[in-house]
């Protein structure tokens, strides 16, 4: 069994580093991600091509600034850059099954 922590860890290093590939692997092909404004992102094939403009510009990057984990949840508090002319601060909660993330929710 793959620890949800070391799930998200190598998610986030896919992101920060810019890697699509490597993201979109750690993710269940059916993921469903729910954003602050109540809009759904599913599967993978969305993911991809929800994140490929920003990973191309190379603009994005996620720094932790808090991570709590039960079971198969880990929440991290994120200070978001590059998506905004500001810094964003948001707490994320990722869900792990099967050694994937199946279920995200932006919560801020």
């Amino acid at each position: 069994m793959t620890d949800p922590h070391d799930v998200v860890e190598r998610q986030l290093a896919a992101y920060n580093s810019h890697d699509l590939d490597a993201f979109v692997a750690t993710y269940a092909e059916d993921v469903t991600i729910r954003r602050t404004d109540g809009s759904l992102l599913q599967g993978r094939p969305a993911l991809r091509d929800t994140y490929a403009g920003q990973f191309a510009e190379g603009r994005c990057r996620a720094e932790i600034t808090g991570r709590l984990t039960e079971g198969d949840w880990v929440v991290d508090h994120e200070i978001a850059h590059g998506l905004s002319a500001e810094p964003l601060r948001i707490l994320v909660a990722y869900r792990v099954r099967n050694g994937l993330i199946d279920r995200v929710d932006f919560l801020g």
